[in-house]
């Protein structure tokens, strides 16, 4: 078993202190709907077996050039298109929708409770009315 010497020295900083990562750290790589275009048609004029060729002179990987081709077939890469995305705007929900929901799901929960606690009752009554009957037989035994 290795056991520390206790005469080594702590590292500055009581021993604690961070370690430092000398790479820096990788950026997500960006290419403009030009470049995508010229690849895609690059690859798919290229020799069988040169295509390989042209994702590692490139540095890319098949899954780029599969999602390039698929987004230009979809009409959604395209010389009309930019390069940015703007969201879909989703309707927002007023806020008598929101206090509708609400009120929705209280209902529910407060509907769960009485359920439970009209079967307890129920379970209550029912072992009061058994216990009666057993405690009339026991007095009528004696």
């Amino acid at each position: 078993m290795f056991m520390e010497s206790e005469s080594q020295e702590p590292a500055a900083g009581g021993g604690s202190s961070p370690r430092h990562d000398p790479a820096p750290r990788p950026s997500r790589r960006v290419f403009s709907t030009a470049y995508k275009l010229r690849i895609v048609t690059e690859y798919e004029n290229a020799p069988h077996g040169e295509k390989g060729a042209i994702l590692r002179r490139e540095g890319l990987f098949s899954s780029h050039v599969v999602e390039w081709t698929r987004a230009r077939d979809a009409g959604v890469l395209g010389p009309a298109r930019s390069q940015v995305r703007v969201p879909e705007k989703k309707p927002g929900k007023s806020a008598e929708q929101i206090e509708l929901e609400k009120l929705r799901r209280e209902n529910e929960r407060l509907k769960a409770k009485l359920a439970t606690t009209e079967t307890a009752l129920d379970i209550m009554g029912k072992a009061r009315a058994l216990l009666q009957q057993v405690s009339e037989r026991a007095d009528s035994d004696q």
